[in-house]
């Protein structure tokens, strides 16, 4: 089943959000004041929206607090950005994705509710200071169009079983090649059948991209 996402301010980051969404076949919700950046993304949202999000009422009546994620990425603004955040955590919204324009932009933005921040230059950086050092073996790895190595947070009936129960290659014809898990914060590298998925864990699998969006949605 596709989710609910709602993504303010479609600049460059925030209209690629909205075009992967898209293309991952999720519900969006679009929404920018400015009439020609909600007019270029059109194509790829079946809600764009031209609406100053600043504006409590307007977050409600587009039932943002129904939505599994809100992403806001307002460039410089960070007085709007910190403002949309503090109401989107008001109204309940579980996820709250905010790109900041510095540190201290990013710790204001956590005491008022927002659960994921993103430095997108600094993220972008040491990836690749990192491939640098450390080029990922994955790159190497020549693979079919329609097969991939994805990230995926485990679906709600995935957590407290083991992999075994899930059991995924038979099911989805997927395979578990690692677990990035955030509490406690460690990788496990092909984990065994006894490992038990945990709700703050992320599964990296391989498979049928076809395959893949099937456990997404479930």
């Amino acid at each position: 089943m596709a989710k609910t996402f709602a993504v303010i301010g479609l600049g460059n980051f925030g209209s690629w959000v909205v075009r992967t969404l898209n293309e991952l076949r999720q519900n969006t919700i679009a929404i920018d004041l400015d009439k020609d950046r909600v007019q270029k993304i059109r194509d790829f949202t079946r809600n764009p929206v031209i609406a100053d999000a600043t504006r409590k009422e307007n977050l409600l009546s587009l039932g943002l607090d129904t939505a599994n994620a809100v992403v806001i990425s307002l460039g410089d603004n960070t007085s709007a950005a910190t403002l949309i955040a503090l109401y989107l955590q008001e109204m309940g919204v579980g996820q709250i994705i905010v790109k900041a324009v510095n540190e201290d932009h990013g710790k204001i933005l956590r005491k008022v509710g927002a659960t994921d921040i993103i430095f997108p230059e600094k993220d972008m950086g040491i990836k690749v200071a990192k491939s640098l050092v450390m080029p990922n073996i994955l790159e190497f790895i020549e693979m079919s169009e329609d097969y991939q190595i994805a990230e995926i947070a485990p679906p709600n009936d995935f957590v407290g079983k083991t992999l075994a129960q899930l059991a995924l290659p038979q099911r989805y014809s997927v395979q578990v090649i690692a677990v990035r898990e955030l509490i406690p914060e460690r990788f496990t590298i092909v984990p065994k059948g006894d490992f038990i998925i945990k709700d703050s864990d992320i599964l990296v699998v391989i498979g049928k991209e076809s395959n893949v969006n099937r456990i997404r949605s479930s």
